[in-house]
């Protein structure tokens, strides 16, 4: 693999959760395709995206600056799942996939900020 983000389980991760929330987010109703399924599939994409940008040739600082832009877009991700429960979009198995998936990242996201220190 010749970039480094690549080796980063937690990029890994980022791009399993897009995945299934690509997924879950195509039974969305119509109604949503341009509002929350497209917010939630942004916000999803935008982890691993910014662990991807923020590796490469950065600073230590600039990549924990990237880092904290994931770390927002997954809590993002968790902000979107609350609103598609609410709305009655998912079910609570889905809410819980993602939920835990997000969660995982979160402290993963956070442990590779520490580390940069």
């Amino acid at each position: 693999m010749p970039f480094k983000f690549e080796k980063l389980i937690v990029w890994q991760k980022s791009l399993d959760l897009a995945t299934i929330v690509d997924e879950i987010s195509k039974k969305f109703p119509k109604e949503e395709l341009y509002v929350l399924s497209s917010q939630i599939k942004r916000a999803a994409d935008s982890i691993s995206l910014n662990i991807a940008e923020g590796s490469t040739g950065q600073t230590n600082p600039e990549f924990k600056r990237f880092l904290g832009i994931a770390l927002r877009s997954d809590v993002e991700v968790v902000g979107c799942i609350h609103l598609a429960k609410r709305r009655n979009i998912i079910s609570n198995d889905d809410f819980e996939k993602i939920y835990k998936a997000c969660e995982e990242i979160l402290v993963m996201i956070n442990a590779l900020k520490k580390s940069l220190d």
